[in-house]
């Protein structure tokens, strides 16, 4: 899981190059399984310590402070990063960190769904005044306009909260309470709307780094990543995970990736949006969205010149761009699961439904979620 972004666009460019739809060549069955629904509003707090809802899924270590939870980027290969092991049916996502210093060092927030759909914040350490936002559709990254770079004053000095409010009519990027990005659901690349079920992921990665990118990937990061400068640290004090839809899984009823295909088990999509506890808090809008930074080519984050997806110099290295650095091909997200007897908390955390304390399993069972072994595990464990 922890390879590098070059990895994941070279094999991109391998599945889009045959023209043919991510939902097509995968079964809805390989694609696409049940998701594990949120169905609630979560605030964790990291300052307290992790969360068994959230697992360590990169290469390297996130460690816990007063100030939160730490992803340090140390030497070549670390992408340390946490994955939800629940999804959301359109949504809220609040997150307050700092963004990680250092040229070519990425700090990323990402939502991304088994159908390859995918919302994006990321902050570029060579830049600590912007935060660059980008959507993706089904997997397509063959063409770019989509990505923009709006105002974040002061993003590795700063404790801000960055909010993505998703739902089927727009998606809303915020910085600080500040509306700096709106997307309707109309004016989204043909097909291209994000419109299934989310994984959310979070964590800090070395995209300049020229032993593990390709170059297009090294000048979008601004590169290159000299180590002996850091280490790099990326610090995030706590997430709001808001699920504006209700029920235990969110199924795919058919191959057509269209939000009205999803199925919520014993709930509702579209249940949740616009209660009082589920709304998004920006109180000011910005002037005006920021323009595509001239650094990136025309539709894209990335850059046009150098060594493309095949890493044959002069391609076009954009076509591959995906803004996601730790899923090596274009696969769907791995998600986990919650067992029969267990409830999620307010606060984050997976306890016995029985029990009157917290009283976490251990983060090996959650881990094994993502391998199947779940239910079996936590029989062991418990027994």
């Amino acid at each position: 899981m922890s390879r590098s972004v070059g990895d994941r666009r070279r094999g991109s460019m391998d599945v889009h190059s045959s023209g043919t739809d991510i939902l097509v060549m995968q079964s809805i069955t390989r694609c696409c399984p049940p998701d594990t629904a949120l169905g609630m509003t979560i605030d964790v707090d990291f300052t307290k310590g992790s969360v068994n809802s959230f697992v360590s899924s990169g290469g390297g270590a996130v460690s816990y402070g007063t100030d939160g939870a730490t992803f340090t980027v140390a030497k070549s290969g670390d992408a340390p990063q946490l994955s939800s092991v629940f999804y959301i049916m359109f949504g809220r996502v609040e997150f307050t960190m700092k963004s990680a210093p250092g040229a070519g060092i990425v700090s990323s927030l990402v939502m991304l769904s088994d159908a390859l759909d995918e919302i994006d914040m990321e902050w570029l350490g060579a830049d600590g005044t912007e935060v660059q936002t980008n959507y993706f559709g089904k997997g397509q990254t063959t063409t770019y306009n989509r990505g923009q770079f709006n105002p974040a004053a002061n993003n590795q000095g700063d404790f801000i909260t960055y909010t993505i409010d998703w739902t089927a009519d727009q998606i809303v990027w915020s910085v600080g309470g500040t509306v700096v990005r709106t997307l309707a659901a109309a004016d989204a690349e043909t097909g291209q709307y994000p419109q299934t079920p989310m994984q959310v992921r979070f964590g800090a990665w070395a995209g300049g780094d020229p032993a593990t990118n390709a170059p297009g990937t090294v000048q979008w990061a601004r590169g290159p990543t000299n180590y002996a400068d850091g280490p790099f640290s990326m610090v995030v004090k706590s997430i709001v995970v808001a699920d504006y839809s209700t029920g235990k899984q969110y199924v795919y009823g058919d191959q057509s990736g269209t939000w009205q295909s999803i199925q919520a088990v014993d709930g509702k999509v579209g249940a949740n949006e616009g209660t009082g506890e589920h709304t998004v808090t920006a109180t000011a809008t910005a002037a005006a969205n920021t323009a595509l930074s001239p650094s990136v080519p025309a539709g894209g984050i990335g850059a046009g010149a150098g060594a493309g997806a095949g890493g044959n110099a002069g391609a076009d290295t954009s076509a591959t761009e995906t803004g996601w650095p730790w899923v090596p091909t274009a696969t769907s997200a791995s998600g986990g699961t919650i067992p029969d007897g267990w409830v999620m908390t307010s606060s984050g955390k997976i306890v016995p439904a029985s029990s009157n304390s917290i009283k976490p399993p251990h983060l090996s069972i959650i881990t094994a979620q993502l391998c199947g072994c779940l239910f079996f595990g936590v029989a062991l464990f418990w027994r």
